[in-house]
């Protein structure tokens, strides 16, 4: 390093890093969070791209599987549960078990407040076919309670759509155990 006469070597140097760091100071910045905007608002378009696929796929996928002409959906409606305290559901077609399903008392509430459960989604070919469900719980009085209920449909090439329904009959002070087709 030269030296100014007249200067203190260490003066000199203070000068020549205050000019140094006054060009590092005067180059445009780019900022972090212009940047980071960017990258979120693509990482949200991109969300938004998979999930609109997603929905396409699990279409399509529902259309290869349960084709309409052969389709069979089965759903369950609790009315209120006084005389009848759901424990199970078993559902057979043409002698054979589909499902099995053990309730939890959180589910028991939703269907007493007015849900229904898809209990089943599946193919059938066209033509005759006996539709069984067995419920499983405590009736009247915290007495075990087994009952069936059993109905025989016709599928044709449209998809068919059933409700398992468990009314309270209160004349019978029992429940009521029903198929509806729809």
């Amino acid at each position: 390093m030269t030296r100014i006469k007249g200067l203190p070597s260490w003066l000199g140097l203070v000068w020549v890093l205050c000019f140094s760091t006054l060009g590092w100071a005067t180059e445009p910045a780019i900022t972090p969070s212009h940047e980071q905007k960017n990258l979120d608002t693509q990482i949200q378009d991109l969300k938004k791209e998979v999930l609109k696929i997603n929905r396409e796929l699990f279409s399509l996928e529902e259309e290869l599987l349960f084709p309409s002409s052969t389709q069979v959906a089965v759903f369950l409606s609790l009315d209120i549960g006084e005389f009848f305290k759901l424990d199970s559901v078993q559902l057979k077609i043409n002698d054979k078990v589909v499902t099995n399903y053990l309730y939890t008392e959180r589910e028991v509430q939703a269907l007493a407040r007015g849900g229904v459960q898809r209990l089943y989604t599946g193919n059938l070919k066209t033509g005759e076919h006996e539709i069984v469900a067995l419920f499983i719980g405590k009736g009247p009085e915290e007495r075990d309670y087994k009952r069936a209920t059993k109905l025989s449909i016709t599928k044709t090439l449209k998809p068919k759509f059933l409700e398992l329904q468990i009314v309270d009959n209160e004349n019978a002070q029992q429940p009521d155990f029903a198929v509806q087709e729809w």
